[in-house]
């Protein structure tokens, strides 16, 4: 894509009304744009990044036979009050309106509810379990306070999962897969090595649950990690009856860390099937009550968080997989030469960002380092004298001159 035909502009100044580093770079970089407080578009550059994060959750999805759906945000008032979740005291962050005939409706903030319901629909013998499914959707969430750029809103894009088992061990099993699968998911999307399975409070589902949490200064948490063990509990939950419940020596000494959520896992068991009569008939016949889990991934809130650990003192940094384009192409006054790499690359099936855009080579080089791409190439008067590329990647400071050929075979 030419730089030139990209209708967003990058901006010097971060915007006045927002605090966290990842909106302040994704606002001046033209990732995002801010509609109101927790409510943000994505921008060519900004829908990118997160459809290529969309794509890596959906493969490891795919891979363990997980199914996509896409259910509507508008939902019906009944299917939620036989979990009595409709009642705003029960929670308390709902959107909800009438349509003209007086009928409620709520703006769903998730889907236990609606796809238990579903389920009905397609389940009724032991051979139609189990079934893992998920969607990516728009949530809404009646925030009393949006913040920390697209890490809180209050209109969101959430990966939900749900699996129906036939039992707690079937359940189980899944669960523990779906641990492993969301750490590959974060390795893949650069923050594996920052992120860790954390035990927490289960809430209303179960007294505990598992959240993954990376470490950012940007985070809302506080999470105690001993490396040694494999350990991380949040410090809400931390006390002595938690250690001795999952056989922790209260001798381990455990590290103090702020960091932010990028995933939850949840034990369900059948309180979603029971509320909404969700059964089959087993082997001998008898009726029997599915067994469920959740298991979400906020796709925003992790582009946010990527951005929050990587980000350095010029700009965003973006890991390979995630990034808008794989390399940005700079013309230095060379247009010509440099349209002919261009081609070339995008032949070879490489993504390319060319700023073709008439400006002096620092604000071309300010901008790169802002969108943070991850491999920068130039075309000057002395890359085209030496048939030569300058070739740079965005997290280091060595400037390679390389040939094309070279280029392909060791960097991109």
């Amino acid at each position: 894509m030419k730089q030139s035909k990209l209708f967003t502009k990058t901006f010097k100044e971060s915007p006045k009304d927002e605090k966290s580093l990842n909106a302040k770079l994704l606002t001046r970089g033209g990732f995002i744009y801010k509609e109101m407080s927790g409510v943000y578009t994505f921008l060519p550059l900004g829908l990118r990044v997160l459809e290529k994060i969309k794509n890596i959750i959906r493969e490891e999805l795919n891979k363990i036979g997980a199914q996509e759906v896409k259910m509507t945000a508008l939902q019906k008032k009944e299917i939620w009050e036989p979990s009595e979740r409709w009642k705003d005291e029960v929670v308390d962050d709902w959107f909800k309106t009438k349509l003209k005939n007086n009928t409620e409706l709520g703006l769903a903030f998730t889907h236990e509810e609606p796809i238990t319901n579903m389920m009905k629909s397609f389940v009724s013998s032991y051979k139609d379990l189990p079934i893992y499914a998920y969607q990516f959707q728009t949530k809404f969430r009646n925030e009393l306070r949006a913040k920390s750029g697209i890490l809180r809103g209050r209109e969101f894009l959430m990966k939900d999962l749900y699996d129906f088992s036939l039992d707690k061990k079937h359940h189980e099993d899944f669960y523990e897969l779906m641990k492993e699968v969301y750490m590959k998911i974060f390795q893949r999307v650069g923050i594996g090595d920052q992120t860790f399975l954390t035990i927490s409070s289960g809430g209303s589902f179960a007294k505990y649950s598992y959240e993954f949490q990376t470490i950012t200064g940007a985070g809302e948490d506080i999470i105690l990690i001993n490396r040694e063990k494999n350990i991380a509990i949040n410090k809400n939950d931390f006390n002595e009856t938690l250690l001795k419940d999952f056989n922790i020596d209260s001798a381990v000494k455990f590290e103090e860390k702020k960091s932010a959520e990028v995933g939850d896992i949840y034990n369900l068991g059948d309180k979603f099937s029971r509320a909404l009569d969700l059964k089959y008939k087993d082997k001998n016949g008898k009726e029997k009550f599915v067994y469920m889990g959740s298991y979400g991934i906020g796709v925003p809130r992790l582009m946010g968080v990527v951005v929050e650990v990587f980000a350095d003192e010029r700009g965003i940094v973006w890991p390979e997989e995630i990034a808008p384009f794989q390399v940005h192409l700079i013309s230095l006054n060379q247009d010509k030469e440099t349209e002919k790499i261009y081609q070339k690359l995008s032949k070879s099936g490489i993504e390319v960002l060319y700023d073709d855009r008439d400006l002096r080579p620092g604000e071309k080089f300010s901008d790169a380092d802002l969108i943070g791409i991850p491999n920068r190439i130039v075309i000057s008067k002395k890359t085209v004298e030496k048939q030569a590329l300058e070739f740079k990647k965005r997290n280091e400071n060595e400037v390679r001159l390389i040939d094309f050929d070279k280029l392909l075979k060791e960097y991109l």
